[in-house]
């Protein structure tokens, strides 16, 4: 693998995923585009991007001729760039269907045109819907419940529309759990509970807490990355784990880290306008790969808590 582009390559995911393939592939140049919005900070790369293997790009992603002749003998491009925040979803769909969906598209379309060996499209557990019962498979309809999992399952449609034409094996996509992990801008459920607590502010929840979510490790999600584009793997795998949480189990173990009584801190708020009750992934095609997940969940709070001490005044 000599040369792979990551969109969104400075925001929470895609700058781990950069740091991971950088110090997996070795003798690779690695390109990173990123809009640097408010989540995504240069800083998060601070530790590599003096290294010639580096090249960052400062662009929107549906501004392609910022980067498309990056896009010429490429071994891999990964489509991180994303708005993933629900709330802001309903508040501000142009913006998501024009970075999710245009902006997959437009990144899609020309990977193909300059003849990329493995297109990556990095997508979520959101597409499949709330599932009560059991689990999704990657073979469900989709059946999104909010503007941010429309945009979601509108971009695999886009690129599921081109499978009988181009060369399947080029195209992998996956659908993880939510990933947890340092970096993250405060506005999902842990980094919120995190940066509130240390400011000594409430914390706000919707509806009655009780929904499940599960949440998989940014660096086992680097690591099922890695594995299926070393191993050139192709179409769709779901990437997660088996366990859930309510969310007012997740605030408790916070509020248990910090020394703090959740009753004094949460503050229960009016829900979403549908929020899903719960998500679960059918892991078994990952799993015949030989990935599972390795980070326990609850185990890495409090580095996770230590590194938003030490990093509060980054966002």
């Amino acid at each position: 693998m000599n040369k792979i582009l990551i969109t969104g390559g400075a925001g929470f995911i895609g700058s781990h995923v950069v740091e991971f393939f950088f110090n997996k592939f070795k003798n690779s140049k690695i390109i990173v585009v990123d809009k640097l919005t408010y989540s995504g900070k240069k800083i998060f790369l601070r530790h590599i991007l003096k290294s010639k293997r580096i090249k960052f790009i400062k662009s929107d992603i549906v501004n392609i001729k910022n980067y498309e002749n990056d896009l010429k003998n490429l071994d891999c491009a990964i489509n991180v760039a994303a708005e993933s925040h629900v709330d802001n979803s309903f508040k501000s769909s142009i913006i998501f269907t024009k970075t999710n969906v245009l902006g997959s598209h437009i990144f899609f379309q020309n990977c193909l045109n300059n003849n990329v060996k493995k297109i990556v499209h990095i997508s979520t557990d959101e597409v499949y819907g709330e599932i009560l019962k059991g689990s999704s498979s990657e073979n469900q309809m989709f059946d999104p419940s909010n503007p941010y999992s429309g945009t979601k399952a509108a971009a695999e449609m886009i690129i599921g529309s081109y499978l009988r034409y181009i060369d399947k094996k080029k195209i992998l996509i996956i659908r993880s759990n939510n990933i947890y992990g340092t970096r993250q801008y405060p506005e999902k459920l842990i980094p919120v509970t995190i940066t509130k607590l240390l400011k000594n502010q409430k914390i706000p929840v919707h509806g009655s807490g009780s929904y499940k979510r599960s949440y998989l490790s940014v660096k086992d999600f680097s690591e099922a990355l890695y594995l299926l584009i070393k191993k050139n793997y192709w179409g769709v795998f779901n990437v997660g784990t088996n366990k859930s949480y309510k969310n007012l189990d997740v605030i408790k173990e916070i509020c248990g880290i910090l020394n703090k009584d959740p009753n004094k801190f949460i503050k229960f708020i009016k829900d979403r306008p549908f929020n899903d009750k719960r998500y679960f992934l059918n892991l078994n095609k990952i799993s015949k790969t030989g990935w599972k997940a390795k980070r326990n969940f609850f185990k890495d709070l409090p580095e996770i808590v230590d590194w938003y001490k030490k990093n509060n005044k980054i966002f």
